[in-house]
């Protein structure tokens, strides 16, 4: 058969010649990846200059030529989640099967936004979806879909919930021609995805009802109660409670029976935002903690933050797989699928905003069978260990104030000895000096961590979602922390 002339083929040879040695030079820069600075220290004007300041070239470059020089570009310029020192955000450190895992679904390309387009990865996505129904203790009847990420995933069961909630006028004639507003509750901490929700969809920020927050900084459902009854005497109409697992600055996770309890007495749907902490719920120890998971009508979860899975892996997970349905399907006559069915096929562009979608279920399916359940308890139960050893040392050191830990992360404050500043400007000085702290140690490449702002107080903060993370990494960074605050604090007093 003859072949058409391109420059875009690469032969069966070279291809796999290519690939063998691609796969050394991330072999070698896994295995290396601790002696790495976590992050480059060259400025965006430094690594615009390495790209060059060419126009697009006309002739082609060799790709074997090019895989050479991009993998050095990344590896020498990139931060690196995967670092046993990187603890900022909540990015885990990435299962090498899965960067397999994208090789091979890259390879296949299929499109998993109808069962005709990807026969079998729509299978895997399927099972995907039961198994991490199963892992965080919610019956495996739930339906959903991979998605980018947390925003997406809530984005995803936010407007299921408004489907289900609404007037059912809402999809022909729209938010402004329902007759009472709609609206949302959530803790104060609550991540601000739930802004852009509001906001992109019509519903306006004043639509959130943000519920002040306990003593040990959970929801006070008291409050939301209160609240609700108060919205609904005033003619609005409330739709949609998000309780989180695992809030991304301290870990709380919500007493999501309690919230849950709220739902039900005035029919709202419960969305759980778990896209960070929800896998801690696979832990036996912590299954109190997680207690009403059950319960919810929705739950975002992200595979990519403790699942240890690539980028991008975000999942939404709907009790009723029905209301994604009711929510996002559309049959024009230039789609030539057939329909959803309950046990039978499964189109995923009914399930969510994308109609074309890559392939994300094959890591996390992959990674899933590689770790197992069991492999994962001992993962995730290790992380919250490393963590509350964080915090110790933090507690344990003179010139370091630990302020939270919950789950996998830890927030403490660099407080010099012997601070000679006036107690009205005490407060103010130590939010400056840590601020600077975690600006100069992001900068600074021997470790990576965030911050939080927690009862007014700048603190750093750790989150370890990290399987290459020791108590050597976590004791070294101590004394980093400590030696840059020192030199920090001369400076500035």
């Amino acid at each position: 058969m003859d072949k058409r002339e391109n420059s875009i083929e690469i032969s069966k040879t070279e291809f796999r010649k290519m690939g063998y040695q691609l796969i050394d030079t991330i072999s070698d820069f896994l295995d290396d990846i601790s002696n790495q600075p976590v992050t480059t220290t060259k400025s965006p004007k430094e690594l615009q200059q390495l790209l060059g300041n060419s126009s697009l070239p006309k002739e082609g470059v060799s790709a074997d030529e090019l895989l050479a020089s991009t993998s050095k570009l990344l590896f020498d310029n990139s931060l690196l989640n995967g670092h046993p020192k990187f603890f900022g955000f909540i990015t885990s450190s990435a299962a090498p099967i899965g960067a397999l895992a994208d090789l091979l679904a890259a390879s296949v390309n299929p499109n998993v936004g109808g069962q005709i387009l990807s026969p079998i990865a729509t299978e895997i996505e399927k099972q995907t979806i039961k198994w991490l129904a199963e892992f965080i203790g919610v019956d495996p009847s739930y339906g959903g879909v991979l998605v980018s990420g947390g925003n997406m995933a809530n984005f995803t069961a936010f407007l299921a919930a408004r489907t289900a909630k609404a007037p059912k006028n809402i999809k022909e004639d729209g938010l402004s021609n329902t007759s009472k507003q709609l609206i949302s509750y959530c803790s104060k901490s609550t991540h601000t995805w739930i802004d852009k929700a509001a906001i992109l969809f019509g519903h306006g920020s004043n639509s959130i009802r943000w519920i002040p927050t306990d003593s040990s900084n959970k929801m006070n459902t008291q409050i939301l109660e209160q609240t609700i009854k108060e919205d609904i005497e005033q003619g609005y109409q409330p739709f949609l409670v998000v309780g989180t697992a695992g809030d991304v600055s301290t870990g709380v996770v919500d007493n999501l029976e309690a919230v849950s309890a709220v739902c039900k007495a005035y029919d709202l749907w419960f969305h759980i935002d778990g896209a960070y902490g929800i896998p801690a719920a696979v832990v036996l120890d912590l299954k109190e903690l997680f207690r009403g998971v059950e319960e919810a009508d929705s739950i975002a979860l992200d595979p990519h933050k403790w699942l240890y899975s690539p980028l991008e892996a975000g999942c939404t997970l709907v009790k009723n797989p029905k209301h994604l349905i009711d929510t996002y399907s559309s049959h024009p006559e230039y789609y030539n699928f057939s329909l959803t069915e309950e046990g039978g096929s499964l189109n995923y562009f009914e399930y969510g905003l994308q109609n074309s979608r890559g392939f994300r279920a094959l890591k996390v399916w992959l990674a899933l069978q590689q770790i197992g359940r069991d492999g994962y308890v001992k993962l995730i139960s290790e992380d919250i260990a490393l963590s509350k050893y964080f915090a110790e040392l933090a507690a344990q050191h003179p010139e370091l104030e630990c302020v939270t830990q919950n789950l996998s992360i830890a927030t403490f404050r660099y407080i010099p000895r012997n601070l000679e500043v006036k107690d009205e400007k005490r407060a103010e000085y130590l939010n400056t000096l840590n601020e600077d702290l975690v600006n100069t140690l992001q900068a600074g490449g021997e470790l990576f961590l965030s911050n939080a702002i927690i009862n007014e107080k700048y603190c750093m903060r750790t989150c370890i979602v990290n399987f290459r993370t020791t108590k050597k990494d976590i004791e070294e960074c101590i004394e980093i922390i400590v030696k840059a605050g020192r030199k920090l604090h001369q400076l500035l007093s």
